[in-house]
């Protein structure tokens, strides 16, 4: 997920902080992925904003409110919220509203929710919502509360149907699931980009410049987002201007008796000084799992056969999309 040429996103701090003249259509969400799912209810908005000459909105929460309820601590998400604003913003949404979620937010009820937030904060005419929304204190109110609402505060209210979203057969939780068996294309597919993680690089122990292969070694930017499961892995990058090709292995060095989780990129053709800079990396494909070798030259010579797998990957890639 490199940056893409993009419409103008409103990003709003809180419920509170929202303004607008116009009425407009509201979706509310995690949205963790933004995937296939998500898409379908945000296009839809999208469409209902240009059709109706309203705001188009999205509400969503920081932190995760599983993690301020159930203390889900260790719960790994699949965007940064820079990365969902970029998301949103390539869809067309204007306005997204990221409201900090804390347990006093949580004790609204369903109607005063409705009410204080979406009637007369938001000046809302129209909601989208998926097949399974929930809202309110302890999750109690469910789409026929809300029609409910509708009519009585003069909102509309579309539900995307249940098919529409079962037809893609996608989740966030799906999505976790493949990443954290290293499963990248078929996450890649669920979401409808390659997945991407952020960060900064640093300098390790240069062991890899030492056999050959010099590796920019990766601190993400966000501790929330969730690392592919330890292997060698098919990248891309983006930076100084130009899309890199490489791999990157995600694991502890056995070899070298490594106890930490390192990310490493190697880039090929490419042997620059890049320290301090913030880069992304695209997930492409797997390779191998990580695994402990007898010495630093059979390790050499793995490496050597992955950059292989990898330089004929790009190599039918580039054919096919030819």
């Amino acid at each position: 997920m490199f940056p893409k040429c993009s419409y103008f996103l409103k990003i709003f701090n809180s419920i509170y902080n929202y303004t607008s003249n116009k009425k407009s259509v509201v979706t509310i969400g995690i949205f963790d992925g933004v995937h296939q799912g998500h898409r379908k209810i945000i296009e839809r908005l999208v469409v209902t904003s240009k059709n109706q000459d309203l705001e188009s909105l999205v509400l969503t929460f920081f932190p995760h409110p599983r993690i301020v309820l159930r203390a889900e601590n260790e719960l790994k998400q699949l965007n940064t919220m820079d990365e969902k604003e970029l998301l949103l913003e390539e869809l067309g949404i204007k306005n997204l509203v990221v409201h900090p979620f804390d347990i006093s937010f949580s004790e609204l009820t369903a109607e005063e929710f409705v009410k204080k937030i979406l009637v007369d904060t938001f000046s809302i005419q129209k909601i989208i919502i998926g097949h399974d929304h929930r809202f309110g204190k302890n999750r109690s109110a469910n789409i026929d509360d809300l029609i409910s609402f509708g009519q009585k505060y003069n909102f509309e209210v579309e539900q995307i149907p249940v098919q529409e979203i079962e037809e893609i057969s996608v989740s966030s939780t799906k999505i976790r699931n493949a990443l954290s068996e290293g499963n990248v294309e078929l996450a890649n597919t669920f979401l409808g980009y390659n997945y991407s993680i952020t960060g900064t690089v640093v300098k390790g122990k240069q062991i890899g410049r030492t056999i050959g292969f010099p590796t920019a070694n990766i601190i993400l930017s966000e501790n929330y987002k969730l690392i592919p499961a330890n292997g060698v892995y098919i990248i891309e990058s983006f930076f100084d201007n130009k899309i890199h090709h490489g791999m990157m292995n995600i694991g502890t060095r056995p070899t070298v008796n490594g106890i930490n989780q390192t990310i490493e990129a190697h880039f090929f053709d490419f042997d620059e000084d890049i320290y301090d800079k913030t880069i992304s990396i695209n997930f492409l494909k797997i390779i191998r799992a990580e695994q402990k070798f007898e010495s630093l030259e059979a390790l050499k010579n793995q490496i050597e056969n992955d950059k292989k797998t990898s330089l004929i990957y790009f190599k039918n890639n580039n054919q096919n999309n030819k």
